[in-house]
């Protein structure tokens, strides 16, 4: 697999987003910040995100929305290369969903808790066709009130549920038909899958679609074939699993900590894929389209 480095030198960059522009928006957990590369080369820093941007996407009005950590994890750089661990609860300063205004760079914070109960460490996200926002919560591992899991915010933005329980979720996706949700359990290396009855609401068991071995998991992303595609930690690639659990590729990346992956280009050819252990975002072709995100 030959792969363009778009940018080096990134303090652990995570959730990238290709825009019809050409940029191609990142979030960098450990500067922390919201950045971007232009079509021309140039690498831009947007803006700071106190705390620890995890993740993000494009919601319906164009702001960015941000899965924020709230410093959940710390890095380490040794030379080019990082090492992220869970920070010492002093640093720790509770999880947040989030809005940036990418004109302004004025920044909503929307949701820090759920029945009640404190946000821990959000990680991931994607928009239904509704407007309507689902994301995981990792757990941060100090926090004793954590409830890791899916959440859900509907379109208004002002309200939050409670979906399922998961073991350490990381990243989120969407079926071409929007009705099937999948995400990636990390330390147990799981892709799992649930059906949706309605938005924010599932029916039936989650089910485990594909387990890998030797490795964790991070983020996901879906394809046009409706295959998920998957960040795999440790062993530093991306993992291509059909809708019917069957692992139907896998592209070695040279990164252990290979955290991301999204699709653009003017085919949707293009996947950029976020390099977090050796601070890079790189592209290579795909054999496929990226399946369009819904705004």
């Amino acid at each position: 697999m030959s792969l363009t480095i778009h940018a080096a030198g990134l303090a652990f960059p995570e959730g990238p987003i290709a825009l019809a522009d050409g940029r191609v928006l990142f979030v960098e957990m450990c500067a922390p910040a919201l950045s971007c590369t232009h079509p021309d080369g140039r690498y831009e820093r947007l803006c700071h995100i106190p705390g620890g941007p995890n993740g993000a996407a494009v919601a319906p009005d164009g702001r960015i929305a941000i899965c924020n950590n709230g410093a959940a994890f710390t890095g380490t750089r040794h030379g080019e290369q990082w090492d992220v661990a869970y920070a010492d609860p002093a640093d720790y300063v509770g999880g947040s969903i989030q809005l940036v205004d990418l004109t302004t760079g004025h920044m909503t914070t929307l949701h820090t808790s759920c029945d009640g109960i404190a946000l821990s460490a959000p990680n991931d996200l994607v928009f239904d066709r509704h407007g309507g926002l689902y994301f995981t919560d990792l757990g941060y591992v100090h926090d004793a009130q954590r409830r890791p899991g899916i959440y859900y915010i509907t379109p208004d933005f002002a309200h939050i549920r409670y979906v399922i329980a998961a073991d350490s979720p990381n990243g989120i996706g969407l079926s071409p038909d929007g009705q099937t949700l999948y995400w990636n359990e990390t330390p147990m290396a799981r892709v799992m899958a649930v059906r949706l009855a309605a938005a924010g609401e599932i029916t039936g068991t989650p089910q485990c679609l594909y387990q890998f071995s030797d490795c964790m998991l991070d983020s996901l992303a879906v394809d046009s074939a409706g295959n998920v595609c998957v960040a795999v930690l440790g062993a530093g690639a991306i993992g291509v699993v059909s809708p019917s659990g069957e692992l139907v590729d896998y592209h070695a990346t040279g990164c252990s900590g290979t955290t991301n992956i999204c699709f653009g280009g003017a085919d949707g050819c293009t996947a950029y894929i976020t390099l977090g252990g050796c601070g890079q975002l790189v592209s290579m072709r795909w054999p496929r389209p990226g399946l369009p995100l819904a705004w």
